[in-house]
């Protein structure tokens, strides 16, 4: 009953009003002809309220004849009503689906590549690799391999110690973490100076070997020299040697 209902939904379906006094026997009658007639409600004893198909609608006129009942017709419901309602509008739905088409297809690409956690490395390289390997703005999400992008860029750069990518909707969000790069360490036979890391005052400094160019009190620079890598002899001159200190400072902000 439920499928039929649904299928005189789909071919249309008209809600009548059914007046006599043989309401009755007019519904035996659709009946035995095989006309469905459902949501059948008999407000008085001479008046009642059904809904029919469309085309069985067609054969209620002589069906009525019969049984001395009169039919009237107060809604249509149904696909085929609401088609005809907005057939002027066909530009308009043409448009709609034309629009829910597109936005389909376009939530199957990648629109934004967003690459976080970059300090040293230039983003343009990144993300010139990442297109070598397919990942690239318009790229089919599908035919993406996460894993396998982030073993390529691995095995071809020893400055990334870890790297993600993951996929939000069109976006792909690429997370790296750089290698800690190692610091150059000056042997202790070659000639260096000592240098400020950042500004600030000195409070104390002590030459272990050098000599020392700021004083206490002094306000230096980032990369201004603390201790000379050479030391005055009053006998052997000018002699070139690997600065080292204990200092202190507070830094000036």
């Amino acid at each position: 009953m439920i499928f039929k209902i649904l299928i005189r939904y789909i071919l249309g379906y008209v809600n009548i009003g059914i007046e006599g006094y043989y309401i009755e026997r007019f519904i035996n009658v659709c009946i035995s002809k095989s006309i469905l007639l459902w949501n059948v409600k008999i407000d008085k004893s001479t008046y009642a309220r059904a809904n029919v198909g469309i085309k069985d609608f067609k054969k209620l006129k002589q069906i009525a004849k019969k049984t001395r009942c009169r039919i009237k017709l107060n809604t249509k419901r149904g696909l085929p009503f609401i088609m005809n309602r907005y057939r002027k509008r066909k530009i308009f739905f043409v448009l709609l689906v034309t629009i829910l088409v597109l936005m389909g297809l376009e939530s199957r690409f990648v629109w934004n590549i967003e690459i976080q956690g970059l300090n040293r490395i230039p983003e343009e390289e990144i993300r010139a690799e990442l297109a070598e390997c397919g990942l690239n703005i318009g790229a089919l999400k599908s035919k993406i391999e996460n894993r396998e992008i982030i073993n390529k860029i691995r095995l071809k750069r020893d400055d990334i110690a870890w790297m993600n990518i993951d996929l939000k909707g069109t976006n792909i969000i690429v997370q790296i973490a750089e290698t800690t790069q190692k610091p150059n360490i000056v042997p202790l036979d070659e000639y260096c100076n000592i240098v400020a890391t950042k500004k600030g005052e000195i409070i104390k400094i002590t030459a272990k070997a050098g000599t020392a160019v700021a004083k206490v009190g002094d306000t230096v620079e980032k990369g201004s020299i603390l201790i000379g890598g050479w030391m005055e002899g009053k006998f052997t001159g000018t002699r070139y040697v690997h600065g080292s200190r204990r200092s202190y400072s507070k830094n000036i902000l």
